[in-house]
């Protein structure tokens, strides 16, 4: 089925002049947004949260995509699709309502996302961080993944990234062998790092030249050069936690 990809759109939260006027449906209409924002939320973290090798709670996944929304992308299934709870058939996203087809809810089939934060680090100006990266099951081993970091990639880069991170088990073979086709470099190992007791790499991917001569020298200290095979998408882990992809 086609997928789209698209930045995640949060629910626009200013009320209409003649609904703040007095309307008696004012409540309603400031409710509303809030509604569509947790159910777009809740459609992310029962995603992410499939393959987690520790678990999140709500807040982890507001304090990201509430605040960097732009860097939150998302795969849309945009075939039809039956919801469990009925044997009715959704209509697709091209059948939906003009009103309806800018915002991502439960309604959508959501089939892969990467979350993402940008901010300064001890001394790098902004530093891009892949905190979620995750894909439905079903769905691997088709390039959605590498896509949805691509994304991300290059809209850190466009925001003026010096470097973009991320942690993975150091097990995850097909995730390091994902990101080091894409340039990332395993910067250090972080011992018991995840709550199942499981070591990390963090890898790191030096976007000005200063981070690029600085990351290049570790990666020859710890003899860690990327290795070739696979396409790294049918069991890849990213980012905190370790999410499935």
């Amino acid at each position: 089925m086609p997928i789209i990809y698209r930045k995640y759109e949060p629910p626009q939260t200013s009320v209409p002049p003649a609904t703040a006027a007095g309307d008696e449906n004012a409540a309603a209409s400031r409710d509303a947004p809030r509604e569509t924002a947790e159910r777009d939320l809740t459609a992310i973290r029962q995603l992410i949260s499939q393959d987690l090798s520790e678990p999140y709670g709500i807040y982890v996944y507001r304090y990201f995509i509430y605040q960097w929304p732009h860097l939150c992308f998302l795969a849309l299934d945009t075939g039809v699709r039956t919801s469990p709870a009925s044997s009715s058939t959704e209509p697709t996203t091209a059948e939906k309502s003009p009103a309806d087809a800018g915002t991502q809810t439960q309604e959508d089939n959501l089939v892969g996302v990467v979350v993402c934060k940008l901010a300064s680090h001890r001394g790098v100006k902004l530093r891009g961080y892949i905190a979620m990266l995750a894909v439905a099951t079903t769905y691997r081993g088709r390039g959605i993944a590498t896509k949805l970091v691509r994304l991300a990639i290059d809209c850190m880069i466009e925001d003026g990234a010096e470097e973009i991170v991320l942690e993975t088990e150091v097990d995850n073979e097909s995730a390091i062998r994902l990101y080091e086709r894409m340039g990332f470099i395993r910067s250090k190992r972080m011992h018991r790092y995840y709550m199942n007791a499981s070591d990390a790499f963090r890898l790191v991917l030096p976007v000005k030249v200063e981070s690029t001569i600085r990351y290049c020298v570790l990666a020859n200290e710890l003899d860690t050069s990327p290795h070739n095979g696979g396409d790294g998408e049918a069991g890849a882990s990213s980012g905190a936690g370790g999410m499935y992809i």
